[in-house]
C-alpha cells in the first residue's frame, strides 16, 4: 500500500474538529514522499482550517499554504 493510500486511509478515521490533525498527517505524508491525487480532499482540508480556495489552484500551491497555517498553529 502507497503511503499516499495509507494517509487517506487513516484521515477518514479523524474525528470531525481535528482539522489540524488531518492537516499535519496531509504535510507528514507529502513529507515522506507520498502523492496527493485527489484535489477535492486537499481543498477540503485547507478550507476545513480557514483558508479560501479555488477549485483551479495547483495542488502544491495549497499544500504549501496548508503546511504554513499548521507552522503558525504550532507556534
Amino acid at each position: 500500500m502507497s503511503r499516499w493510500s495509507q494517509w487517506f486511509k487513516s484521515s477518514a478515521k479523524v474525528q470531525p474538529g481535528d482539522e489540524f490533525d488531518r492537516a499535519r498527517a496531509l504535510v507528514d505524508a507529502v513529507d515522506r514522499g507520498g502523492l496527493p491525487l485527489i484535489t477535492s480532499k486537499i481543498n477540503d482540508i485547507a478550507r476545513d482550517l480557514g483558508l479560501e480556495v479555488s477549485r483551479k489552484a495547483p495542488i502544491a500551491e495549497t499544500i504549501e499554504r496548508i503546511r504554513a497555517a499548521v507552522a503558525r498553529h504550532s507556534r
